[in-house]
């Protein structure tokens, strides 16, 4: 896939992974449009990455909002690649100090983990659909989030475990289904990142969570996620696939 004159949507753009491939792809010459929520600071991150950049405000459960973010990309240039960034990762045991797992707060993780990635995919594929294919027939590329919690799920992920193993298993099928279309889909499931959320940690609790991962033994960084999309939109005959980006930990009950 060439990267120069198409765009790219990236959902939890405004920080972390998201923010990361929002860069990346930007300094190839993507037009990149960030998906975050209002209160994100996706403005400011749109701003930074330059004049083809621009910020949605947008709840990626929400189709009348996920789809003007797709216009919006649209009205950028043809687009080439979406990246579902967006997610929670709400703890909670079935059976916690408190009594049971509410089945709210177990609702709210599949809807935006799951149902939030569905929702990106389906429009962004139906405008994909309709780009004119390159000489291979690629039309556009489609990066999903899981996470090593869909293979090894710890206490207290129930519901987190549950949303990212459900994003990798409609991964197959969904690549399968699009492939008439010239749209590939793939996923990637990362260990332990430099998430905001894990380097709000203190110090010692980073280095012991790097010192779990086999090698390099250190946290992964966001921008080699980013670097994976881009070999994922280079490399055309990736499709179907959910890809571990983890240093080869494999996490323990808990």
């Amino acid at each position: 896939m060439k990267l120069d004159g198409i765009s790219a949507l990236i959902t939890g753009g405004a920080s972390g992974l998201g923010h990361a491939t929002a860069t990346r792809l930007a300094a190839q010459g993507v037009s990149v449009v960030i998906v975050d929520l209002p209160s994100s600071k996706g403005a400011d991150a749109a701003t930074h990455l330059g004049e083809n950049a621009r910020f949605v405000a947008a709840d990626v459960t929400s189709e009348e909002q996920v789809q003007a973010a797709v216009d919006a990309a649209v009205a950028l240039a043809p687009l080439g690649i979406v990246v579902n960034c967006a997610g929670v990762a709400t703890p909670g045991k079935v059976l916690g100090r408190d009594g049971t797992l509410p089945l709210a707060a177990f609702q709210t993780v599949i809807q935006v983990n799951l149902v939030g990635t569905f929702n990106v995919l389906r429009l962004a594929a139906a405008v994909m659909s309709t780009n004119e294919g390159d000489e291979n027939g690629s039309r556009g590329l489609i990066v999903n989030t899981a996470s090593v919690a869909a293979f090894d799920g710890q206490i207290g992920q129930p519901a987190y475990a549950a949303s990212k193993g459900a994003v990798h298993a409609m991964t197959l099928p969904i690549a399968r289904e699009l492939a008439r279309y010239g749209i590939r889909v793939n996923t990637i499931a990362p260990g332990i990142m430099e998430t905001p959320m894990l380097m709000g940690l203190p110090q010692e609790a980073q280095d012991s969570l790097g010192t779990q991962v086999p090698f390099p033994s250190r946290l992964g960084r966001p921008d080699e996620y980013a670097a994976l999309v881009q070999h994922l939109a280079e490399n055309d005959y990736l499709n179907g696939e959910t890809i571990r980006l983890d240093g080869a930990i494999r996490m323990a009950p808990k």
